[in-house]
């Protein structure tokens, strides 16, 4: 008789996302441009071009070329080697890839995308980065994970690292506008005890939802925030 087998949260969402990818089933995630808020809001940062940037979760996004094309070094990681292969096929980037551990480690120019589990990497794995650009990771993990992903973040991440994140909020039943426009009460439940929380953007968009009865429009808050390691965290 076979044993009962408990169930991995973690296990089952990476291959949710790996057959996301096989089936071509990405329209939900991937954006075909890259993030008009990342544009308009990172110059806002006041980096220099030099400085290395992290970015989880990075599927095949073109937000990794504008980045690298600000003068960053980028650095992704991504569990579907479909993706990281479609991401250097459809840029046109001529990369080399060898085994680094855990990963399989493409680079091109100042890109490279470790392909593996996001919860194997290492802060060797990453160097020294100085920020991370975090773009709706917490809508792809299911909520049960979303803890432990923050906690293995802070983990790899040199301790003065800073997070520029962008997230996708539909309002919750009863919601008024003002609470729609203020931190989401998620957003703080996970940061707010090692980062001072900068709502910096809020754009308000009705968009469709032909999954929902009826198929009428939902509003949608587009949100820039920005994370600072709070100066207790650094004592």
């Amino acid at each position: 008789m076979t044993g009962h087998q408990e169930w991995n949260p973690q296990a089952n969402d990476n291959e949710l996302w790996q057959q996301c990818w096989r089936d071509s089933e990405t329209e939900d995630f991937h954006q075909p441009a890259v993030n008009a808020n990342l544009v308009k809001f990172w110059p806002g940062l006041g980096l220099s071009p030099s400085d290395r940037v992290f970015v989880p979760l990075c599927g095949k996004s073109l937000d990794l070329l504008w980045l690298a094309g600000q003068g960053h070094p980028v650095v992704g990681v991504e569990l579907s080697p479909i993706a990281v292969g479609a991401f250097f096929a459809e840029s046109r980037l001529a990369a080399t890839s060898k085994r680094d551990g855990k990963f399989t480690r493409w680079q091109s120019g100042r890109i490279d995308i470790l392909c593996g589990d996001f919860f194997d990497l290492t802060a060797a794995d990453l160097g020294d980065i100085t920020v991370v650009f975090d773009r709706a990771s917490l809508t792809a993990l299911p909520e049960e994970l979303r803890h432990a992903y923050l906690a293995h973040l802070r983990k790899i991440l040199p301790e003065q690292c800073r997070m520029f994140l962008l997230t996708t909020e539909e309002p919750d039943d009863g919601e008024t506008p003002d609470q729609a426009f203020a931190i989401a009460d998620e957003i703080t439940s996970l940061y707010t005890l090692a980062f001072d929380i900068q709502l910096r953007h809020v754009e308000s968009i009705f968009e469709s939802a032909p999954e929902q009865s009826g198929g009428r429009p939902v509003r949608i808050e587009h949100k820039v925030y920005l994370l600072t390691p709070k100066a207790e965290i650094l004592l």
